[in-house]
């Protein structure tokens, strides 16, 4: 009996630190960068506002009809995509990200909902991500094909087929200088509708959908960050116009 209670204490010590080393590898996420600080402030064009679990991104003295929510990339601080964000905004359309748990968006799929519910103003839904949110996006998609009209999908792609056959619009952004190479892009075809729209940035690599700086493992962009973002938000702009026609 002692002996198995030695095993036993040997045991929880083990898990116990195994899961207060997760914690602490999740915790410690990239970092906005100063562009992105800057992009969380309200100014005459765009309302930033802090609400219990993201921030939004509303046109200053609009009221709009369609709304955009985005998971953060794993382990990236969901601030560090403001700047793209805040673009796309100034389009006209409301914007909110989300701030994930231990800065994993898999933990926290269902997080569009609480956007959605607190704002009933909004008529046609885009939910979103990056890399791993991206993932998480296109599983809230697929359980939810009533109330979303539209998936966009940044250096990302589903983790299965669920999405096929769906009727829904999506948008595949990516660069040809990402760290995951254009193979797994070339192959999510088979997993998203017949009708999806890809747009690939030349030049534009995988740490630059956001401002947090360079990725391990990625690879060095071949154009600006700020054309990167550009591209990335004029290229959802204008899929989140298509939205209004479904």
């Amino acid at each position: 009996m002692k002996n198995f209670k030695r095993v036993l204490l040997g045991l929880l010590i083990v898990v116990g630190a195994a899961i207060l080393g997760f914690v602490f590898w999740a915790n410690n996420a990239a970092q906005p960068e100063e562009a992105a600080l800057q992009a969380l402030t309200s100014d005459a064009q765009v309302v930033v506002e802090q609400q219990d679990g993201f921030v939004t991104f509303s046109p200053a003295g609009k009221s709009p009809t369609t709304g955009f929510v985005f998971y953060p990339g794993g382990r990236v601080d969901y601030r560090a995509y403001a700047p793209v964000l805040r673009m796309i905004a100034q389009g006209g359309y409301f914007v909110a990200v989300v701030d994930v748990n231990l800065n994993l968006a898999f933990f926290e799929i269902n997080a569009a909902d609480a956007v959605i519910s607190n704002h009933p103003e909004v008529e046609h839904w885009a939910v979103g991500g990056h890399s791993l949110g991206g993932v998480a996006a296109s599983s809230y998609a697929a359980k939810h094909l009533e109330d979303v009209d539209g998936l966009v999908l940044w250096a990302s792609y589903p983790a299965d087929d669920s999405l096929t056959n769906a009727t829904i619009n999506v948008i595949s952004i990516y660069g040809t200088k990402d760290m995951a190479g254009m193979e797994p892009f070339d192959k999510s075809r088979m997993q998203l509708p017949a009708d999806t729209q890809f747009v690939v940035i030349d030049g534009g690599n995988h740490a630059q959908f956001g401002a947090y700086g360079f990725q391990a493992g990625d690879n060095p962009a071949d154009i600006p960050a700020d054309e990167q973002w550009t591209q990335i938000a004029d290229a959802t702009t204008k899929f989140l116009e298509t939205l209004t026609e479904k």
